[in-house]
């Protein structure tokens, strides 16, 4: 059993940064893939980002890519996620989750295994 908690959200200006952290529980963190969805009013549930067990592997989706960073620190049992460069289209509710394949990447959220409540993240123009 894993149990994740975000926290980071908040408001911020268009082109501001932002860094969100999601603190596990559970003695297996390390050995689970994490990854970042986020979801609009009004609109699906996006991947993020995903980082492997190891860190090794590392994806994004292509609306992030270079202006966000996924990160983890296995010894702190918490993943985190540099936002840089915000625009207001990044305005959602940000979730992580745990996918027991820890060793590959999945951009499928019904993949993942346990999810955190999500903190609002706003960019104001």
């Amino acid at each position: 059993q894993v149990q994740l908690v975000e926290s980071g959200g908040g408001l911020v200006q268009a082109g501001g940064s932002l860094r969100l952290s999601c603190a596990a529980s559970g003695r297996t963190f390390s050995s689970y893939a994490m990854g970042w969805f986020r979801q609009a009013p009004g609109k699906e549930r996006e991947f993020v980002a995903a980082i492997s067990w190891s860190g090794g592997i590392i994806y994004y989706a292509d609306s992030v890519k270079g202006r966000f960073t996924i990160s983890r620190d296995n010894a702190k049992k918490t993943v985190y996620l540099q936002m840089n460069s915000l625009k207001p289209e990044d305005t959602a509710v940000y979730y992580c989750a745990a996918d027991s394949e820890g060793d590959r990447i999945r951009v499928a959220g019904y993949e993942y295994d346990y999810w955190g409540q999500g903190t609002q993240v706003t960019v104001s123009s």
